[in-house]
């Protein structure tokens, strides 16, 4: 912090012709105000120099995010692959049919869909008919009119059923201008990409199923516990990439 100097005596203890030097003593009577368009001038140019900074720390206002090549005018759910996730888990299921809606806007565009993965025999328990079932969600945001990276921020913790403050939140590296990965105690964990305009989401859910006899329900009572999908981040980051390329023109 920058103190004001320290007063060596009582101010006016000095007399004036003590420090005015022979030029000063000579006009001494005759000192002239400032021309007021002086001042000005040098407000003026003091606010310039504020403004700029402020433009430099902080940006324009109203710039439009950088929107790296990033274009959502097609559903990219039906042709997204999966390829680390299938090998690593279980390819799509090309059989069940899903829904997605895409949102084109002038400040956002939008896409969101949840794709299920083939159901794996091998976690299947015949005796009790219980199986464990994963579903990759898809979401995929572009803002063209203003920046989400404070939004990006603050929704860390946030989820589609609320905030959780009990959910592990690991960033990683390396991915877009800011990634992390978000994993709760139920079985789910979500990847989150910030890059320019564009928020990316991927997420991996797994549930317990029973079956027996054509009748089918969720839940896991006296059934089997819900795995842990943090073995699969690294296949979650691989088809992130994927998709993240797929999606730039």
């Amino acid at each position: 912090m920058i103190s004001e100097p320290e007063m060596a005596g009582e101010f006016g203890a000095v007399e004036t012709r003590e420090v005015m030097g022979a030029f000063d003593r000579e006009f001494v009577g005759e000192r002239r105000p400032r021309k007021p368009w002086l001042w000005a001038l040098g407000g003026v140019v003091m606010a310039s120099a504020l403004w700029a900074a402020a433009l430099f720390l902080y940006g324009w206002s109203d710039r439009k995010p950088d929107m790296h090549g990033y274009q959502l005018d097609h559903d990219p759910c039906p042709s997204l692959q999966l390829k680390s996730i299938g090998a690593a888990i279980a390819p799509r299921d090309s059989t069940t049919k899903f829904e997605s809606r895409l949102l084109n806007h002038a400040a956002l565009d939008q896409i969101q869909c949840f794709i299920p993965l083939r159901s794996q025999a091998g976690a299947k328990r015949p005796e009790n008919g219980w199986s464990i079932e994963y579903t990759v969600g898809i979401t995929v945001a572009l803002h063209k009119k203003t920046d989400p990276g404070t939004e990006f921020e603050a929704r860390q913790r946030v989820t589609e059923v609320g905030f959780d403050p009990e959910a592990k939140l690991e960033t990683v590296p390396d991915l877009g201008d800011k990634a992390y990965l978000l994993t709760r105690d139920d079985g789910n964990s979500e990847l989150r990409v910030l890059e320019g305009g564009a928020v990316v989401s991927l997420s991996l859910s797994a549930f317990t199923q029973y079956q027996s006899d054509n009748h089918r329900e969720d839940g896991a009572d006296d059934g089997l516990n819900t795995p842990d999908v943090s073995p699969y981040h690294s296949a979650m980051i691989s088809d992130m990439r994927d998709l993240m390329s797929s999606l730039k023109q």
